[in-house]
């Protein structure tokens, strides 16, 4: 396991490169979202555990996802194109006390409708604060993934922000919790713990289900 105050050498020269990408648009709503086939890993978390960041360190680009020390800025269904032909999603943020209630709502409506009926939907990426990990919202991420049978990455980000011993704590409490099909992973998106491995995830499962998806449908002349 990396030291907290960063990644190793050796994690730095084994990492694949950034996934390359570019903002499509923003939807309000799934109805909203590309009716075609193409694979789609989507990113979920609270508003303050960096969800932003965790895109723009992955995709090595700093301005990608709007980030801000105000939680709570990603307000839509975020779509992005990759080079691969599949997409990332920046779901919008859950848990910001400041935003007025009905707007939470609607928000968390839009991600619980995303996460259980978005049949593009090939994995999720789930970031946490790690110093907090599980909060019920998140359980409902992980249950949502569960019950279609979705690949999870459970980050646990800002793990720079903890020692050793208790990043090893952290991570042994969240691989208990955690069913089967989700994978939890020390991560910083600020030093780079676990970029590598993260970055593998997301095109494994892009590259996945583009597989499976060319051998179901038609592909376009």
């Amino acid at each position: 396991m990396p030291a907290a105050d960063g990644p190793t050498t050796r994690d730095q020269a084994a990492a694949p490169p950034p996934l390359a990408a570019q903002f499509l648009y923003g939807a309000t709503s799934m109805a909203q979202c590309p009716r075609d086939a193409l694979p789609e890993v989507a990113f979920a978390g609270r508003s303050n555990a960096g969800k932003s960041s965790t895109l723009n360190r992955l995709t090595g680009r700093n301005t990608l996802a709007r980030t801000s020390k105000t939680p709570g800025r990603t307000q839509l269904i975020n779509l992005f194109a990759t080079a691969g032909g599949g997409r990332l999603v920046d779901l919008p943020g859950f848990g910001y006390a400041r935003a007025p209630k009905a707007q939470r709502e609607a928000w968390e409506r839009a991600v619980r409708q995303y996460l259980s009926r978005r049949e593009n939907l090939a994995a999720v990426v789930l970031v946490m604060d790690c110093r907090h990990p599980l909060q019920a919202a998140d359980q409902a991420v992980v249950d949502d993934a569960c019950q279609r049978g979705l690949p999870l990455l459970a980050l646990l980000n800002k793990a720079d922000k903890l020692s050793r011993s208790r990043q090893a704590a952290v991570l042994r409490a969240a691989a208990a919790a955690l069913p089967a099909t989700a994978e939890p992973l020390l991560f910083s998106a600020a030093t780079g713990i676990g970029v590598a491995a993260a970055r593998g995830f997301v095109a494994r499962q892009l590259a996945m289900a583009d597989a499976t998806a060319s051998r179901v449908l038609p592909r376009s002349p």
